[in-house]
């Protein structure tokens, strides 16, 4: 009997899961379209440097998904759904100190973890869980009421959850098995017909849309799925010639003539969905809710901590510019600081350790009989050593937060007089039951491995390969 591993069930179920979601949201699969064909044309004027961080089927097949649940039960069951699809938690986000609105969840990005896997298919799904035990957005009356809801729901059937748990064991499934697994798991993010109790949910709405979204309804979505582009400013514009509304900014680090790191994405406004609604009455009527939106987002070279401090000071940066020349535009501002405080090549990032690469020996180095440098740099720079890039896999936390704000209705409340409950990545892995694993821990390793194979390659003790120390971070 035919069995379907690990990374093809992924394949799979991302592939059905973006045919569902744009038969559910058209305006998605005009999105998908037009990333296409950005990403064509600028293979075409670019050539390889195009793939430079990822291949162009790569880049072309990639999404990620996200999802919401309500409670630590609904996350580890939907930890058990991606561990069928060989998908790791990753990161901790917490995008309550992240918004200026209230946005009262913790995230964690489910993944593939090693190199071949996200090669043969990247998929990854940013699943946010509720937090009603945090005082500054659920009152004690509220809080019982939403976890006694929350309580009496089902979002993954029993069915579901034991095929998940025979992938995940057996690292397969058999054909029959993986068609049903793939069906079941599909249907669970699908937006269910059921009607909304319209009284629960403008409650909840109240208090945070993310709130109403995941706690008013008896069922959980794909809330979006995000296609990679190679342009997306570009792509920003082809959308907004085609008539669809764009939020007002695209997230992360701006477009300036250095290399692309970390994460920039953007998206078009929600829209304004049919939905069922029940009245107090029991009657049902034609209503509306306005939740799920298309993002698209460009990846960029992944950032060591230093690097990722560095990133987070000129952000403040930014800020405080912005705040004394109101009249600027804040990209133009960021641009300005970016080129005056980020090293504008990838060999200078690599050489002030803030960015992560992989090392190979080049096969046409220099072979003159002098003995190699013993740094990674130098090494580098003689051409000894190739330096490629690590593709960023993982998610900017003040980005989630401000695609998530840009499609609210309203800023909802938030009591900032309470103290705040306490979240960090060993609650979530308790939660998961599973490791929430480190993402810079990850990459390094990625690293180190190379370097170790350059070291044995070239003759040299592993531990003289190292990159130069980082360079503090400027501000």
């Amino acid at each position: 009997m035919s069995t379907l591993s690990q990374w093809r069930l992924r394949a799979a179920f991302a592939d059905r899961l973006s045919k569902m979601y744009g038969r559910e949201v058209p305006a998605y699969t005009t999105l998908v379209d037009v990333s296409r064909e950005v990403n064509e044309d600028v293979l075409r004027a670019q050539g390889a440097d195009a793939e430079r961080l990822g291949s162009i089927s790569r880049v072309t097949a990639e999404r990620h998904g996200a999802i919401r649940v309500g409670t630590p039960r609904e996350l580890q069951q939907v930890g058990r759904v991606f561990a069928a699809l060989g998908m790791h938690p990753v990161g901790f986000y917490d995008l309550r100190e992240a918004a200026t609105s209230a946005v009262p969840v913790v995230s964690t990005a489910f993944r593939p973890v090693e190199r071949e896997e996200l090669a043969r298919n990247p998929f990854r799904v940013f699943t946010s869980m509720l937090t009603p035990a945090d005082p500054r957005f659920f009152d004690p009356d509220l809080r019982a009421r939403l976890e006694a809801f929350l309580a009496g729901r089902e979002l993954f059937p029993p069915e579901l959850l034991a095929l998940a748990d025979r992938a995940a064991a057996e690292r397969e499934l058999p054909q029959e098995d993986a068609e049903r697994f793939l069906q079941l798991a599909v249907e669970a993010f699908e937006l269910s017909p059921e009607p909304v109790d319209r009284s629960w949910y403008r409650a909840l709405e109240r208090i945070s849309a993310v709130a109403a979204d995941i706690g008013g309804v008896r069922s959980t979505h794909i809330n979006h799925l995000t296609p990679r582009v190679l342009d997306i400013d570009e792509l920003y514009r082809r959308m907004t010639e085609r008539g669809i509304e764009m939020i007002d900014t695209i997230q992360g680090p701006p477009a300036w003539r250095g290399p692309d790191v970390l994460l920039r994405q953007t998206s078009f406004r929600a829209l304004a969905e049919p939905r069922a609604m029940r009245t107090p009455d029991g009657s049902v009527i034609n209503g509306a809710l306005r939740v799920r939106f298309g993002e698209v987002e460009a990846r960029g070279i992944a950032l060591t901590r230093e690097g990722r401090a560095r990133y987070d000071n000129l952000l403040g940066l930014v800020d405080e510019r912005s705040a004394q020349s109101p009249g600027e535009a804040r990209a133009d501002i960021a641009r300005t600081v970016w080129e005056q405080h980020m090293p504008d090549t990838e060999q200078e990032l690599a050489a002030q350790g803030l960015a992560y690469f992989t090392y190979r020996v080049a096969a046409d180095r220099p072979r003159d009989g002098s003995p190699p440098p013993s740094s990674v740099s130098e090494l580098v720079r003689q051409g000894r050593v190739r330096a490629e890039p690590i593709v960023y896999e993982d998610f900017l936390p003040r980005s989630a937060a401000g695609i998530f704000q840009s499609n609210l209705g309203s800023e909802g409340t938030r009591d900032n007089e309470q103290q705040g409950t306490a979240y960090d990545a060993d609650w979530l892995s308790g939660a998961v039951g599973r490791d929430v694993l480190d993402p810079y821990a990850l990459y390094e390793q990625q690293q180190n491995c190379s370097l170790a194979q350059v070291a044995s390659e070239l003759g040299h003790d592993g531990a003289l390969l190292r990159p130069v120390p980082p360079l503090h971070p400027q501000g």
